[in-house]
This record gives structure tokens, sequence and C-alpha cells, in this order.
């Protein structure tokens, strides 16, 4: 089993959109018993609340599940738990960073390293440039690099 767990700064734009957009994929291509996808923000301003209301409906728009995420700030356990940690920013890589002691097995990337020639280096946060549309464009791209990444690098099969 693949654990996956996308971060970004408040868990209700960037990183619940990556969570339902990469679920979505993991459930199309037949992995939805070999990978777990979950979301957490670095900080804890949102915990509880439900994705934000352009993430929705962008995700409404496209017919992609939202379906149980929530927010919660990340905590140290999720390095034990995840194989990957994806950040959507270099804020967020650094805030890990610096929240935790990061050693193991895990993988803390961010989001864009996984697209060969990005036209972005992070994920604009859609909560300040409102480009939610923008956002899906970048996250459903890497998250289709990261997919084959995963289903490469650990022999999974649809």
């Amino acid at each position: 089993m693949v654990k996956v767990l996308f971060v970004c700064l408040g868990n209700i734009c960037r990183s619940p959109m990556a969570e339902a957009v990469f679920r979505n994929m993991v459930k199309e291509e037949g992995l939805k018993e070999q990978i777990i996808v979950d979301s957490a923000g670095t900080s804890n301003w949102h915990e509880g609340e439900p994705p934000h209301e352009g993430t929705r409906n962008k995700l409404d728009e496209l017919s992609i599940s939202y379906d149980g995420i929530v927010a919660r700030q990340i905590k140290e356990d999720d390095l034990k738990t995840f194989d990957y940690i994806i950040t959507m920013d270099d804020q967020n890589m650094n805030d890990i960073k610096d929240m935790f002691d990061i050693n193991g097995s895990v993988v803390v990337s961010k989001l864009m390293d996984f697209v060969p020639n990005p036209k972005e280096a992070n994920v604009p946060d859609p909560y300040y440039t409102g480009d939610f549309d923008y956002t899906y464009e970048l996250v459903k791209e890497a998250s289709q690099h990261l997919l084959e990444h995963i289903v490469n690098n650990h022999n999974l099969k649809g």
C-alpha cells in the first residue's frame, strides 16, 4: 500500500484539490486498493472545514468527488504513516522542514517537481490569486506525472 499526503498552507484550496484529483485518477486507473490519498495543511487555521468554495466549484464542474475531505494540520505521525508528502510550494516545503525532523523512508517533495519542464515551480495559491482554473490545470498535470512515478517505482498494476 502506497500512502500519499498532499500539503498546502491551510488545507482548503490546493491540497484538497490535489487529494480529490489524485484520488479520482487512482480510482480511474484501478489502483484504489493500492494507493491511499489524504491532505493536510501546515497551519491549523481551517481545521475541520470543508474545501474552499472555489475548490468545490471547480471539482463539481469536473464531477470529481471531494467527499470526506476536511481540513487538518499535518502532524509528526504523518511522516511515519505516509510514503510521500507532496507540498504545493517552497514555503510549504520549508515549513515542514522547520516543523519536523525529516528522516526515514518518507519522500518529501513539491508537486511540480514531478513535471518535466514545468511552467511553474510552485502551485500558486488560489486563495490569493482567485484562479482556481489555473491551479486545477497545474494540479492535474503534476498529479498525472506523480501517479506515473508511483506506479513505476512501486510496480503497481491496475
